[in-house]
């Protein structure tokens, strides 16, 4: 998917005490300076957010192109910590923010339970692992990217460039097994956003090491708010 670039003005910036804001709070606080933004394609721009914590350089409401006033980020805030809590009861579950301080979340699922080494096809726990993520976690006014990447292991008889190669495409193929399997489980293709496969670009660990490895394989899924999640949260009626 191709997405226009977006260039976006600093609105506000303020200090935040010793005491820790919730997360509903913070989205509230943020979302409420960043009200004016707009912009075009529903999505977040994965490709700045693969390999990364947060998505400073990128702004949800601005995709989706609608505006979010400070309520509604509080009532996306509490719904995707919600999603977060779930989704950990599957994966590892982040609860993160863009760059106007929206929240969504980052679930990272272990290609190793999802796949045999090599392969592409969804074990039967993984199946398991994803209609849960469908019936417990994702609602219908989320949308939903995948990223899926390998380790640096090469394949027999190919170069280092080859190897790279074969793993962009087995990346690929793993995130487009799990976009397939998500819709299978209930999900709408129009909720699926972004499948891509980076293959062994982003390493959150260390190549060097089997446990290092372990991590680099893995699949992303990110659950963001919709355009319908904004629109219903400005409106007052997000549930």
């Amino acid at each position: 998917m191709k997405f226009k670039s977006f260039i976006f003005a600093l609105v506000a910036c303020f200090l935040v005490s010793s005491c820790e804001l919730t997360n509903a709070a913070k989205g509230g606080m943020i979302g409420g300076a960043s009200g004016g933004a707009l912009g075009a394609g529903v999505g977040l721009l994965v490709s700045k957010l693969a390999g990364t914590n947060t998505a400073k350089t990128t702004s949800i409401a601005a995709a989706a192109g609608v505006a979010v006033g400070a309520t509604a980020g509080s009532l996306i805030g509490h719904k995707m910590d919600k999603a977060a809590k779930a989704a950990a009861a599957l994966a590892e579950a982040e609860l993160l923010e863009d760059k106007d301080g929206l929240n969504y979340v980052k679930v990272t699922f272990d290609s190793g339970i999802l796949f045999n080494t090599g392969k592409s096809t969804l074990s039967a726990a993984a199946q398991q692992n994803l209609t849960k993520f469908v019936n417990e976690v994702l609602d219908t006014d989320m949308d939903v990217n995948i990223i899926g990447y390998t380790d640096n292991a090469p394949f027999k008889g190919c170069t280092a460039e080859q190897s790279a190669q074969k793993n962009v495409q087995l990346s690929l193929d793993r995130a487009n097994a799990v976009s397939a399997y998500l819709q299978k489980a209930g999900a709408t293709a129009a909720q699926i956003t972004s499948v891509q496969g980076l293959g062994e670009a982003n390493p959150v660990a260390s190549n060097a090491t089997a446990e290092g490895k372990a991590q680099n394989r893995r699949v992303e899924v990110y659950i963001l708010p919709s355009k319908a999640m904004i629109e219903a949260a400005n409106n007052g009626t997000l549930k």
